[in-house]
């Protein structure tokens, strides 16, 4: 389970807060004969945030709009919740089938300017 100060400081070791890089997921699938082997199987920029504190989660939306998020656009929301917040868990919804999926980890491509959130499916 990836919270959201495991994101923040993530996003700051690995690409030091660089504000335009995109946030993306890319999407893992299980193999079928071993559940540890994972392959890609696609990848989308994500379009909106919200953090929902009923549920102590940030969650992720791609909605297939022209909105995109940023690194500078997100980080700048994220480091004005309070304390307790730092604790929500990172969530994404990807789809009508594949809603509220765990965030696996983190990665970054510093060629396209992309950081990005890890999901299994």
């Amino acid at each position: 389970m990836k919270v959201i100060i495991d994101l923040i400081e993530d996003i700051r070791e690995e690409i030091g807060n660089q504000e335009d890089f995109v946030v993306t997921a890319m999407l893992l699938k299980e193999h079928p004969e071993d559940a540890d082997k994972l392959s890609y199987a696609g990848e989308a920029p994500l379009n909106l945030f919200t953090v929902v504190d009923g549920k102590r989660k940030l969650i992720f939306k791609i909605d297939g709009s022209q909105n995109i998020i940023t690194v500078g656009e997100l980080v700048k929301h994220l480091l004005i919740l309070p304390m307790d917040a730092m604790m929500y868990e990172v969530r994404m919804d990807v789809n009508a089938a594949y809603s509220d999926m765990e965030i696996v980890g983190f990665g970054k491509s510093m060629e396209e300017k992309k950081y990005i959130l890890f999901i299994r499916i």
